[in-house]
C-alpha cells in the first residue's frame, strides 16, 4: 500500500486508493490535499513557513559529516573543558601549552571575552561570511580549525546530531566518520607504492589482508564506536524514563576515504571501508571525502574510481556513495567538470550520489540524467553547502533539474555546523528557492528512506514509523491544530 502511495505521489495522478479499506483511505487523502493547501497558502510567509517545516516528519539524512555538524559553541566549550587554547593568529583551537602573550589564550578566556568568542564562532563556521569573498576556502578551512576539540568528544558529537535530528522530526542518520584511520595510516606503509596508470591492486589488496588488516581496523572501529555510543546514551539518558528523543534516531555509519591523500593511503582507506562493511553491520557505506577539487583528488580522479572498480569486483554486496560534481565553473579547468558524476556511477559504482551540483556541465547531461533515473541513482542535495561552497543558488543549483527528469533526490544538510544550517533550513530552502510543494517534499522525506543503505528490517521499520508520523502531521494540519 505504501510503495502504491508513493508511486501515487510521483506521478500525480488522481485517482481514488484501493477498495479494502476506502473510508480510511479517504480521509488520509483529505488530510495530504489539506496539508498541501495549508503549505501553499503560507509559502510566502517565511515565519509560518518554518513553523511548518520543522514539524513536517523529514525522513532521513543520509549525507552529513559528523565532526562538521557540529556548531562552534559546543566545540569551544568543549575545548574550554579540557583545557585547550586559541591560536589567534591562525584561529584555531589546539593542545599544548597556552600563553596569552604569545597569541595562545587558554579557549576560557575566549568565552570570556565577547569580541574575541564571536571572532572564533566566525572563524569556525560560515557564520557572518561575506558571500562575495572565497566561501570554499573558508568552508574547508574551519576542519582543521576545530580539529582538536574533536578528539575526546565524539560521544558528544553523536549526542547533539541525534537530539537536533530528534527536535526536527528527523528519524534516521547516515553519518561520515574515519572508524579506523589509525590503522589505515599504520598498514598503508606496508604495501607497495603505487606509481604508474596501472599499480598492482590485486596485491596491494593480498599485502594488506597477509599483515592482519582485518582485524586490526575491526578492533579499532569496534572500540571507537562502542564508546562514542556509551557516551552518547549516557548523555541523553538512554533507558530511562528521562530519555532524551535522540536515543529514538537510528544511526548508521559511512567510512570517509580521505581522497586528497598519497595513492596508498586512499586504497588502504577504501580496502578498510569495505571490509568493515562486510563485518560490522553499523558500518553501510563508504565515500570519498575532502575537496574534490584538490590538486591530489583531480590527479587521481581516475585511479581512485579503478581502484573502486577493482575492490567493487571483491565485495560485491557492499552499496557505494561518493561525492561527485561538487564542483562550479570556474573552480577547475572545463575539462575536469565533464565525468566525474558520470564515472562516479560508471566505473566508481556508486549508487547514490552526493551533491552533483556539476551536472549542467557534464558531457551529455541530458543522457546523464536518463541513465541516472533509469538506475535510481539518489542525488543527495545539500543546498546550503552548495551555495556557500559554490556559490549555487536558486535556478543555478540543479535540484529542480533532477527532479523534471526523474532522478531521485532526498535533501541533506552535509556540515550543518560549519554551514550554521538545520534540516528544517534546508527543507525551507527547498521551498523558498526551488517551489517545491508539500507532495514533492514528502516524496523527498519518503526517498531519504527509501535509499537508505540500512537493513531490511530497519528500513520496514522506519519505512512504517515515518508514514505513521506523516499521516498524523497531516491531520493536524487538516484539523489547523499545531502540535504542542
Amino acid at each position: 500500500m505504501r510503495r502504491w502511495l508513493a508511486c501515487f505521489v510521483f506521478a500525480g495522478i488522481g485517482t481514488v486508493a484501493a477498495s479494502a479499506q476506502p473510508q480510511r483511505a479517504a480521509r488520509v487523502d483529505g488530510a495530504e490535499a489539506a496539508t498541501a493547501r495549508r503549505l501553499a497558502a503560507i509559502r510566502n510567509d517565511p515565519p509560518s513557513l518554518r513553523a511548518f517545516l520543522r514539524e513536517m516528519p523529514k525522513g532521513g539524512d543520509l549525507h552529513n559529516h559528523l565532526s562538521g555538524s557540529i556548531y562552534a559553541e559546543s566545540y569551544l566549550r568543549w575545548a574550554a573543558e579540557d583545557q585547550l587554547c586559541w591560536v589567534v593568529a591562525t584561529m584555531t583551537i589546539a593542545a599544548g601549552s597556552c600563553d596569552p602573550a604569545a597569541g595562545r589564550p587558554p579557549v576560557s578566556a575566549v568565552l570570556q571575552n565577547s569580541t574575541l568568542y564571536n571572532q572564533a564562532i566566525d572563524a569556525l563556521s560560515m557564520r557572518n561570511w561575506n558571500p562575495a569573498l572565497n566561501g570554499h576556502d573558508h568552508f574547508f578551512a574551519t576542519f582543521d580549525r576545530f580539529s582538536a576539540a574533536t578528539v575526546s568528544r565524539r560521544g558528544e558529537m553523536l549526542a547533539e546530531i541525534v537530539a537536533r535530528a530528534a527536535s526536527e522530526r528527523v528519524s534516521y542518520m547516515e553519518l561520515m566518520l574515519s572508524p579506523a584511520s589509525a590503522s589505515a595510516v599504520q598498514f598503508a606503509s606496508r604495501i607497495d607504492r603505487m606509481v604508474g596508470a596501472s599499480p598492482d591492486l590485486a596485491r596491494a589488496r593480498e599485502q594488506l589482508l597477509a599483515a592482519g588488516f582485518v582485524e586490526a581496523i575491526r578492533t579499532e572501529t569496534r572500540s571507537r564506536l562502542d564508546l562514542m555510543e556509551a557516551r552518547q546514551r549516557d548523555l541523553l539518558r538512554c533507558g530511562t524514563p528521562q530519555a532524551d528523543a535522540g536515543c529514538k534516531v537510528t544511526v548508521r555509519y559511512i567510512a570517509q576515504v580521505q581522497r586528497a591523500s598519497p595513492p596508498e593511503l586512499v586504497f588502504t582507506q577504501m580496502v578498510a571501508g569495505f571490509e568493515l562493511v562486510a563485518i560490522e553491520p553499523r558500518l553501510v557505506s563508504l565515500n570519498l571525502v575532502q575537496p574534490e577539487d584538490d590538486p591530489n583528488a583531480l590527479r587521481y580522479f581516475a585511479l581512485q574510481m579503478a581502484m573502486l572498480d577493482f575492490l567493487h569486483r571483491q565485495y560485491a554486496r557492499v552499496p557505494i556513495v561518493l561525492h561527485a560534481g561538487e564542483l562550479a565553473e570556474g573552480l577547475v579547468p572545463p575539462e575536469a567538470l565533464g565525468s566525474h558524476v558520470k564515472e562516479s556511477i560508471r566505473t566508481g559504482h556508486a549508487i547514490r550520489i552526493g551533491h552533483g551540483a556539476d551536472v549542467f556541465d557534464e558531457d551529455d547531461p541530458f543522457a546523464l540524467v536518463k541513465e541516472m533515473a533509469a538506475k535510481k541513482i539518489l542525488v543527495e542535495v545539500a543546498l546550503s553547502s552548495s551555495e556557500q561552497i559554490l556559490g549555487l543558488r536558486g535556478t543555478r543549483q540543479p535540484l529542480r533539474f533532477y527532479l523534471q527528469h526523474g532522478v531521485p533526490v532526498a535533501l541533506a544538510t552535509d556540515d550543518m555546523g560549519v554551514a550554521r544550517s538545520s534540516h528544517t533550513h534546508e527543507f525551507v530552502k527547498a521551498v523558498e528557492e526551488h517551489d517545491l510543494d508539500y507532495l514533492t517534499l514528502k516524496r523527498l522525506a519518503r526517498n531519504s528512506i527509501d535509499y537508505a543503505f540500512a537493513d531490511a528490517a530497519t528500513k520496514a521499520r522506519l519505512k512504517a514509523d515515518l508514514e505513521a508520523a506523516l499521516a498524523a502531521f497531516e491531520r493536524r494540519q487538516s484539523a489547523g491544530i499545531p502540535k504542542s
